[in-house]
């Protein structure tokens, strides 16, 4: 990986659709990247979250995928797009296309361990998490040692770097920060946990008792693509699903659920879950599996045992478990930001605009009501004209 220059006027952290749309703005007010502006990402390529989701889901099955700003001009859609392929795969060609057109010379893979307020500057710090040379690796004993591409030997040191910046672009979204909730028994637990995010194949669980847990579009999505796979299927919610008589769920107009992640964030709240003021949209595919019985959820379960989950009182049952999907949510990633002390003893950040109002210098692309495509399209231009305004 080339180094990032040691200073620079912006830092963009994270390339999911809320930093590419920043930096496509910073680039229209003509930026340059690896001068005036610097992004840095941890994953090995492009595609943001989307590159980490399981290789059966489709464009068109979750939210939809707003494009980038700009991305006409490279003749590309979501809209368009071939959706006999996996979501992941399109998302990360469209990306990678967009980030070589705009000629973006993202950073990556880069570990953002902290930001941390130095005067009038802002330092980032972080790791490159490249793999070394091989030369380098066997002088100090390391090739060889089995480990993921894009992460080094847990016993060797990644290269540390400093960046000093004026503003500093967030976009981390959440996929780093998976939510599952507690309840009694966890660790009794004699089968398998995972999150939403450890999901792969659906194969894993070919003849298994599985229960999932959580009232949004995972959570029904794990159901449909375990129902000929799975030995037992049962599926639990802490609150009643709200079905919506639409294809797809398009954010841009869930006025409700913008409203409450907009008022959370302004008060320095902690943000709600999406889901809770969008309802679920009922697509032909799950109609279909409602109409069968087979989406049908029952109230969350009480306890966890070795090998079930118990409801007790009017709702008193078990259910057979050899693993327990938590189809819960995620939280924002915003651990590299503590030094900084941003967040409230309410548990959020303060947002307004897209800025943190505790150091206007700081800003969440990305963050509550910018959490959809077309929110992250908006927030970007807006970030971008603010941060334009005070160079």
């Amino acid at each position: 990986m080339i180094p990032a220059p040691e200073r620079t006027k912006v830092v963009v952290i994270g390339t999911g659709q809320a930093g590419l749309s920043v930096a496509y703005y910073l680039r229209r007010f003509e930026l340059v990247a690896d001068e005036d502006f610097v992004m840095l990402d941890r994953a090995p390529g492009a595609g943001g979250a989307w590159q980490h989701r399981w290789s059966s889901l489709r464009l068109g099955t979750a939210h939809r995928v707003n494009d980038l700003p700009g991305m006409a001009e490279l003749g590309l859609s979501f809209d368009t797009a071939d959706r006999d392929l996996s979501a992941r795969e399109v998302v990360a060609d469209y990306y990678g296309r967009f980030e070589e057109h705009y000629e973006l010379r993202v950073h990556r893979p880069v570990d953002v361990r902290a930001v941390v307020n130095r005067g009038a500057d802002l330092v980032v710090r972080y790791e490159d998490l490249s793999p070394q040379p091989i030369e380098e690796l066997r002088s100090r004993g390391l090739f060889g040692r089995r480990r993921k591409s894009f992460e080094p030997p847990a016993t060797q040191r990644a290269p540390q770097h400093e960046i000093a910046t004026s503003f500093l672009v967030n976009a981390t979204g959440t996929w780093g920060s998976p939510f599952v909730p507690f309840y009694p028994g966890m660790g009794e637990f004699a089968g398998r946990h995972l999150h939403t995010s450890d999901f792969v194949a659906a194969e894993e669980f070919r003849d298994r008792h599985v229960v999932i847990v959580g009232g949004g579009t995972s959570a029904i999505g794990f159901m449909l693509e375990l129902e000929n796979v799975a030995a037992g299927l049962t599926w639990v919610s802490r609150r009643p699903i709200d079905w919506i008589d639409r294809q797809e769920l398009d954010l841009e107009g869930a006025s409700a659920a913008v409203a409450m992640q907009d008022e959370a964030a302004r008060s320095g709240r902690a943000l709600p879950s999406i889901v809770s003021g969008t309802g679920v949209p009922k697509s032909r595919r799950i109609a279909a599996g409602i109409e069968r019985g087979l989406l049908v959820a029952r109230p969350m379960f009480d306890r966890i045992e070795a090998d079930r989950v118990v409801w007790h009182g009017e709702n008193s049952g078990m259910a057979r478990a050899d693993a327990i999907i938590w189809a819960t949510g995620f939280r924002p990633e915003l651990r590299h930001l503590a030094p900084l002390r941003l967040r409230e003893k309410t548990g959020g950040v303060t947002v307004g605009q897209g800025a943190a109002w505790s150091d206007p210098r700081v800003f969440l692309a990305g963050y509550g009501p910018q959490a959809s495509t077309i929110g992250a399209n908006r927030a970007g231009r807006m970030i971008a004209r603010q941060i334009m305004a005070m160079l």
